[in-house]
């Protein structure tokens, strides 16, 4: 692959300052089983090229589904042609810096390979988790179902970018819905495809498979005579499943440097963040310190070098509650001026790489997870996201849990059903008094983070452990 496009390169007969080629291929299974009935059981291969060139300070884009040399030199004078009459509407004038010349490989850890197991005998896991959710007639519904991808790229540019990465990858979900009349209650594994991640077969042949699965059924029953969630401003504890959610929703878009400076704002939104707010706003408690870390072994959206080649590092984006810098590739952090790291990312070949989340986690504490319930006189402890709603500048939310315990005199007490809160972004990460140790730090991931125009939907990783947020408006399904 790599000496035809580096040929291509060389013949195209346009007089850009800079030329990249990313190939993507990308074959992906889905199956899906509801009540023990096979729904879903497809796979499909997905390959192409992008074209990016760089003219007089902007940059142009085209791509194409044919690897043929007469389709990229087509798809070349494409994107030369755009990057010239943008040129003379130029925002920003870009230079090949934010293009360096990388050379590297990447290549995801794996045990056991995604062909281990035939279609056949995934379907008849699926099946199997279906039955064994079914814990009681009121289980009214279940479902399971298992993705797998296998994902090659290859980037190369006219100042001597070399980069092939292999990601494997494999996500799975199930859960169960249990109904007593009017009441229904939904249970799933940490939340709707919340396990996803890098690797194979292993990632989901766990030791305790089939206790979790039969728990989760239980859990679903088990809500149908919960007390509901009381309202009330308490301790809120939440668990390292919907702790990934509330750093996605209220860390990582706000940090995205294209949304603060109004990129996005047709569809995605804005931001409540400024440029001016890095280095000094405070953005949650002493205790706060998020990593965009794509170097993490195993976790969804771990990666060697973005999709515009630049190299993957650990950063600090927040760290003792201070703002440090946004989620920004090269070209934004060159408009805006400010820190950023690399997360220029596609969803496949015929998308160009925008700014996008990778794995945002939160770095572990000291407590273990006795100590943090058994300090708490009054509280909420609640798992796994249900619902989520958040304004588009990313400051006002209220999210939904599935299920949730009452915390009395520092231990569990009772189950609570529709468990809600609500809060805005700075007040609630500055509330953060207590965190897990590492004994309680857990990831998770989704394939379902969207944005852009045209949307794409990209994998996204979270870790955190255990969190207590003060004074928290906590509420039930009724209010």
């Amino acid at each position: 692959m790599w000496s035809e496009l580096t040929k291509a390169i060389a013949s195209f007969h346009i007089p850009a300052d800079w030329i990249g080629i990313r190939v993507v291929r990308e074959t992906a299974a889905n199956r899906y089983v509801r009540d023990g009935i096979p729904q879903a059981n497809g796979k499909s291969t997905t390959e192409g090229a992008m074209i990016e060139v760089l003219v007089n300070g902007c940059l142009g884009y085209a791509a194409t589904n044919s690897l043929q040399l007469e389709s990229l030199e087509s798809a070349a004078e494409i994107a030369y042609k755009q990057a010239l009459a943008a040129s003379k509407w130029l925002i920003y004038p870009f230079k090949e810096t934010e293009r360096p010349k990388v050379v590297g490989e990447y290549n995801s850890p794996f045990l056991e390979p995604l062909d281990a197991l035939s279609p056949g005998e995934i379907n008849d896991l699926l099946v199997r988790m279906c039955r064994t959710l079914k814990v009681h007639d009121k289980i009214v519904q279940t479902t399971a179902s298992i993705n797998t991808s296998e994902r090659e790229s290859w980037f190369v540019s006219s100042n001597g970018s070399e980069v092939y990465q292999k990601f494997i990858s494999l996500g799975t979900n199930y859960g169960a819905i249990a109904q007593d009349g009017a009441i229904v209650q939904q249970r799933t594994n940490n939340g709707w495809q919340a396990h996803c991640y890098q690797g194979g077969w292993e990632v989901l042949k766990q030791e305790n498979l089939w206790q979790r699965v039969q728990q989760v059924g239980e859990q679903a029953l088990e809500l149908l005579t919960a007390e509901e969630c009381p309202n009330t401003c308490t301790n809120l504890v939440l668990a390292p499943d919907q702790m990934m959610l509330q750093i996605h929703e209220s860390v990582g878009h706000p940090l995205e440097i294209d949304r603060i400076l109004g990129d996005e704002r047709n569809y995605a939104g804005g931001s409540f963040v400024t440029t001016e707010d890095f280095g000094q706003l405070i953005y949650g408690s002493p205790l706060m310190n998020i990593t965009f870390d794509p170097t993490v072994p195993g976790e969804y959206a771990s990666y060697a070098f973005d999709d515009t080649g630049a190299v993957a590092t650990r950063e600090y984006v927040i760290k003792e509650g201070v703002l440090q810098r946004g989620l920004g590739s090269l070209e934004s952090q060159a408009r805006a001026g400010v820190p950023g790291v690399a997360c220029a990312r596609a969803c496949s070949w015929n998308r160009p790489a925008i700014d996008r989340m990778a794995n945002l986690n939160l770095e572990p504490g000291n407590a273990s997870f006795a100590e943090i319930i058994g300090d708490i006189e009054h509280g909420v402890y609640m798992e796994s996201n249900r619902s989520w709603s958040i304004d588009d500048r990313r400051y006002k939310f209220q999210f939904g849990c599935e299920y949730a315990k009452l915390i009395e005199n520092g231990k569990l007490t009772k189950t609570l059903r529709n468990p809600n809160y609500r809060a805005t972004t700075p007040e609630f990460w500055r509330s953060l008094i207590k965190i897990g140790n590492q004994d309680s730090w857990q990831m998770y991931g989704t394939p379902y983070c969207g944005k852009g125009e045209p949307n794409q939907a990209i994998w996204v990783g979270h870790g955190s452990p255990v969190c207590v947020f003060a004074n928290v408006e906590v509420f039930g399904g009724g209010s």
